[in-house]
């Protein structure tokens, strides 16, 4: 684990999995997003649809904010809709007075390329494969006034302690923990989406991932009044429109959660299934980042440049990981998928390898 000052080798922090798949003449199967097959399920595609008779009149955002808050047992002035997730790292690079914000790699890079954005010069802390990706709190600089750390942490899969997270925060500093992933974790163990007891602590939530809702844009912040005040501030008018409001109004309703719930069980055993046949190239020098808790699998094996150009030739997308800061072309990420799915692309691994 070590802290690289910004000026550290460059990676393309703007590229991001929909890459993959882009512009293609013939159809891939998909292990490159991150997002749930099979989504947004009919009853949620319905009530969208149900909400376009309103696009007259101007989002009101009251009763999603509400459910939101009741959801986490909170009270509606500590919640914030934005845009998807990636406003949000938008607002707090640009609404929050901070002097070093520091970044925990590898992550998902769309919050350090919203700091530079903002002007801010980034530092980060690279956590190594050696450790599991694991964080050790005390690799974060005192000084450093803003932390960002995923959890579960695309694309390692690591989900970290809570009580680590926790201890991460101090007076005068921003804990931002992105839970984009969180609702894909069996029982969302190790979530800080309820404390209010950790200073400074910010949890970003996104619908995205879990409900297939990446067309849409909505995600939430959870956080003390006063920052989600500045950070509401800094928000235009109308942030988010009519349909992801419905949306997610319906995602936090009882039905809706207990679908979350069982899909976070199935995409545990997928994903064990997933890691089984991938342990069996280890003699042929492929590694898995374990233990995985995400929805995904970073995955180490020698020339993945080509072994990753060769899958798309027999029809598969993976994501690359040279992107992300702390790793290099040796590093792939898979999309955790349905056990046919899965099988299919072990076979058309065998073939690349």
């Amino acid at each position: 684990m070590r802290t690289e000052p910004m000026g550290g080798p460059g990676h393309d922090l703007r590229h991001h999995g929909d890459a993959e798949v882009r512009d293609e003449g013939a159809a891939l199967v998909d292990l490159a997003v991150n997002v749930r097959a099979g989504t947004p399920p009919a009853w949620l595609r319905d009530r969208v649809a149900a909400s376009l008779t309103g696009l007259a009149a101007y989002p009101d955002g009251r009763a999603a904010r509400a459910a939101v808050a009741a959801r986490h047992g909170l009270p509606a002035d500590r919640v914030l809709l934005t845009a998807g997730a990636a406003e949000a790292f938008v607002l707090l690079a640009r609404a929050l007075k901070v002097r070093r914000p520091v970044v925990v790699h590898p992550q998902f890079t769309e919050p350090e390329a919203a700091l530079r954005d903002a002007g801010h010069a980034v530092d980060r802390v690279l956590l190594r494969e050696a450790d599991g990706f694991r964080l050790d709190p005390a690799a974060v600089p005192d000084d450093a006034d803003l932390v960002v750390i995923g959890n579960p942490t695309n694309p390692t899969s690591v989900l970290h302690p809570a009580a680590a997270l926790a201890r991460l925060a101090r007076p005068g500093r921003t804990l931002v923990v992105d839970e984009a992933f969180m609702d894909a974790v069996p029982g969302e163990r190790e979530t800080l989406a309820d404390r209010t007891d950790v200073p400074g602590l910010v949890v970003l939530r996104s619908l995205t991932k879990t409900w297939g809702l990446a067309g849409l844009r909505i995600g939430y912040v959870l956080a003390a009044p006063d920052t989600i005040g500045e950070l509401e501030r800094a928000q235009p008018l109308w942030p988010v429109s009519t349909p992801a409001l419905a949306a997610a109004e319906a995602c936090m309703e009882t039905r809706a959660l207990a679908e979350a719930a069982h899909a976070a069980h199935r995409i545990a055993a997928d994903r064990a299934h997933l890691v089984a046949g991938l342990r069996e190239f280890t003699a042929r020098g492929l590694r898995v980042a374990e233990p995985a808790e995400g929805p995904f699998v970073l995955i180490r094996l020698p020339e993945a440049a080509r072994v990753r150009g060769r899958l798309r030739d027999l029809g598969y997308a993976v994501r690359r990981g040279d992107t992300f800061p702390g790793l290099d072309d040796h590093w792939l990420r898979l999309a955790v998928r349905d056990r046919e799915t899965t099988d299919g692309f072990l076979r058309a691994l065998e073939r690349a390898l």
